[in-house]
């Protein structure tokens, strides 16, 4: 470390190590995590860490930039200020090493944005957006975001290079717009932006239906969704963006253990069909739900985008998420339902010598009961969901495509009724009567509505026949 030179701020060999709670953890049990392993590391390496972030003990060195403040060159004597002490290790300045700070905190996303233009140029821009600006006076417009302005040898060019903190605060399209209406007033020109390691999902997402509401475009699928970011953004300006390398969710995303929904339509009709109680009902109720909130989207999308029915592309727009996500939602719970019960069948086998014993299997028993009502209840909000835009593509829809949207309407009711009754079978043995009380009602209500709606759908269809297209025969595909 004493030799080391480059542009960004460090404090020691390894600056910093954060704990982000990136799927399935709390944020406290990240900041848990990253106390053990400073005080671990602290003690193996006997060197000095800092905490920073949701785990700092005080707010004054909270944030990375007040734990570095002097940075490497100036450790040696901030170490001898009691303020400044480490929460573990020695407060004594170790030349070879330096000091770490580490914490937890939200997913940090490293962005720059590229400027073809001078390093001054770049950190003026920097200097405009970053929160701290140009001082406690100076305040920047942009909040969670620190920056500064480089060149980059390698590219050619002077890079705008932030740390935006947190991206629903700022997120990174919004950090390059107000990139380039700076440059715009220094004359200088952009040449798209780099993602500097990994990026959640989200922000991306969340950068797409910006520039969709911009350009009033309508996009459904994510892959598409991502492709229109990555290109307004000049995200493959330097590097290749590769989603399954730079998307955190890709990165780290296992194989769907979805074995029902993978198989083919013969293989899985064959495996309902087979001397086995799994996959049952529940199954193929979900299957029958997901399919009919399909056909509704398909119809939706063979209307949109057509010139004839250019007048209610708006309609469209809105209705067809719905109900594709309802589709797409409801794909994962076709497997969901045959496991529901492993958690009751495990109770089962719990021993019941002792009356210590068989509470705790009766506990366990109604707690997998629970569960199993759960993932039929589910399919049933899922499929509910679907039956307003249902409503609308079969009032607005392409006509030609009515058989779909009635097979479409008798298939969502007919799987919202399977699940009802897969709900109501294992009611039966539960115990807790507010719990069954408040399910029950639900799950009628919902069961009601799917007759309503179904029948409000070929309502809907029959009388458009009668008064919009009195030739037109349910036979009339296109």
């Amino acid at each position: 470390m004493s030799t080391h030179k480059g542009e960004h701020p460090r404090m020691g060999a390894m600056d910093v190590c954060p704990f982000i709670p990136v799927a399935n953890v709390s944020m406290e049990e990240c900041v848990a995590i990253s106390k053990t392993f400073g005080r671990l590391a602290a003690e193996a390496l006997r060197v000095p860490f800092f905490l920073y972030e949701a785990a700092a003990d005080h707010d004054y060195r909270r944030k990375l930039p007040q734990v570095r403040q002097g940075e490497y060159e100036g450790l040696a004597e901030r170490l001898k200020e009691e303020k400044w002490k480490p929460d573990f290790g020695p407060a004594e300045f170790v030349p070879q090493w330096g000091a770490t700070a580490t914490g937890a905190r939200s997913f940090l996303i490293a962005y720059n944005v590229n400027i073809l233009g001078t390093s001054n140029q770049a950190h003026r821009i920097a200097l405009n957006l970053r929160e701290a600006g140009r001082g406690p006076d100076a305040p920047g417009r942009l909040k969670e975001v620190k920056g500064m302005g480089w060149f980059m040898n390698e590219y050619n060019m002077a890079q705008v290079t932030v740390n935006l903190t947190d991206y629903q605060v700022t997120p990174i399209h919004l950090l390059f717009e107000e990139a380039k209406r700076e440059a715009a007033t220094l004359n200088v020109g952009v040449a798209g932006s780099e993602v500097v390691g990994l990026v959640p999902l989200a922000s991306i997402l969340l950068a797409a239906d910006y520039y969709m509401e911009k350009e009033n475009l309508f996009i459904i699928d994510e892959d598409q969704k991502i492709r229109l970011a990555v290109e307004r953004m000049g995200l493959n300006s330097v590097a290749p963006f590769d989603p399954k390398e730079k998307i955190i969710e890709y990165r780290v995303a296992e194989e769907r253990d979805e074995p029902l929904a993978g198989m083919s339509m013969r293989a899985f009709i064959e495996e309902v069909a087979s001397r086995s109680s799994a996959p049952g009902g529940g199954s193929v109720s979900a299957a029958l739900a997901a399919m009919g909130a399909g056909l509704g989207a398909m119809v939706g999308k063979l209307t949109y985008g057509v010139r004839k029915f250019e007048s209610v592309d708006a309609r469209m727009r809105k209705n067809i998420p719905p109900l594709h996500d309802a589709a797409t939602m409801l794909i994962p719970m076709i497997d969901a339902d045959t496991t529901a019960f492993n958690d009751f069948m495990e109770a089962l086998r719990m021993p019941r010598g002792t009356d210590a014993e068989r509470v705790e299997r009766a506990d366990r028993m109604q707690a997998g009961l629970k569960k199993a009502i759960d993932i039929p209840l589910t399919t049933m909000k899922l499929g509910d969901g679907a039956w307003d835009a249902f409503s609308e593509v079969a009032r607005y829809g392409n006509p030609a495509s009515r058989s779909d949207v009635e097979v479409g309407a008798k298939a969502l009711e007919t799987g919202i009724w399977g699940a009802y009754k897969n709900v109501m079978i294992n009611m039966a043995d539960i115990t807790d009567d507010a719990f069954k009380t408040h399910i029950t009602q639900e799950a009628r209500a919902i069961v009601k509505r799917a007759t309503q709606k179904c029948a409000e759908v070929l309502e809907i269809l029959d009388a458009r026949q009668t008064n919009d297209h009195p030739g037109l025969q349910p036979s009339q595909e296109v």
